[in-house]
């Protein structure tokens, strides 16, 4: 590894610091920021698509959205990600911030593992066009806005119609983003290393509309089949698109995965049961 690029939560002065320090303490290592970390430190700026082709790892210094961030940022690329929490412990920032230079110094000397996490490729077809292709890690979420009534999905599975969802939207998650909005739309958590895709309703209208386990491997379409205003398709929670009456939106697994380094000392249950609180009273 010849490359470290930092990402950090903005408006966050402790990441810059940190930032700063892991420039200070790897003199023989190039290390870039993203845009706003340049911006904040002084750091000479470099264009996203220029730190992801040159990054030979990833340092996160905030929780998981900024983790999702860098994921975006890399595109496809499967270089390892690092993820450092700055608040509580994350789902996927697994590193707290006390051990974040042992953690690096382990993986800079090649003694690590990562778990390879799925994604999610999502298409918005407008009258028989793509008009948006984009990947996501933890999930694809129709929507609509606070006044707008509830809509018409027609969810089929490889053409093989399914239901219709009369309801306020539809969550199409990762195994990732099983612990995310889809959870809090009453779906299933999904431990990370099962490849499946899991498709929620958003407050249906027929109680009998649960959440359904896909395998990755299958083709979603849903189709917004009544007129209603202000509806979106959200990916990831960091882009939003309009949807009109009539578009339909194709999910399937994407070949490209994302690869997070472990903490080793720390297991997936470890963190279900400190963020979930299990076992409390």
């Amino acid at each position: 590894m010849q490359t470290l690029v930092l990402v950090a939560k903005k408006d966050k002065p402790e990441a810059a610091e940190l930032a700063a320090r892991i420039r200070e303490r790897y003199p023989t290592y190039e290390v870039l920021g993203d845009r706003l970390l340049a911006h904040t430190l002084g750091w000479p700026r470099v264009e996203d698509r220029e730190l992801a082709s040159r990054a030979d790892l990833v340092v996160v210094l905030g929780g998981d959205g900024t983790l999702i961030h860098a994921a975006r940022l890399l595109d496809g690329r499967p270089t390892p990600i690092l993820g450092v929490n700055l608040g509580s412990l994350g789902f996927m920032t697994e590193i707290p911030v006390e051990e974040l230079f042992l953690a690096l110094d382990e993986v800079l000397a090649g003694r690590f593992k990562t778990d390879s996490r799925m994604k999610l490729c999502c298409r918005l077809v407008r009258d028989g066009k793509v008009v948006v292709q984009d990947e996501v890690l933890n999930d694809v979420v129709i929507n609509k806005g606070a006044l707008a009534r509830i809509a018409d999905h027609e969810v089929s599975i490889e053409d093989i119609p399914i239901a219709t969802y009369k309801a306020d939207g539809v969550i199409l998650a990762t195994p990732t983003g099983s612990t995310a909005y889809s959870l809090s739309a009453g779906g299933p958590i999904v431990h990370p290393s099962v490849d499946c895709t899991v498709l929620t309703p958003i407050c249906s209208h027929a109680l009998t509309h649960r959440s359904i386990i896909v395998p990755a491997d299958r083709t979603i379409r849903i189709k917004l089949a009544s007129e209603t205003a202000d509806t979106f398709l959200t990916l990831d929670g960091q882009t939003g698109h309009s949807l009109q009456c009539e578009d339909i939106i194709e999910v399937v697994r994407s070949p490209n995965r994302v690869n997070l380094v472990r903490n080793t000392r720390v297991g997936y249950f470890t963190i279900l049961r400190q963020k979930l609180h299990w076992g409390e009273r």
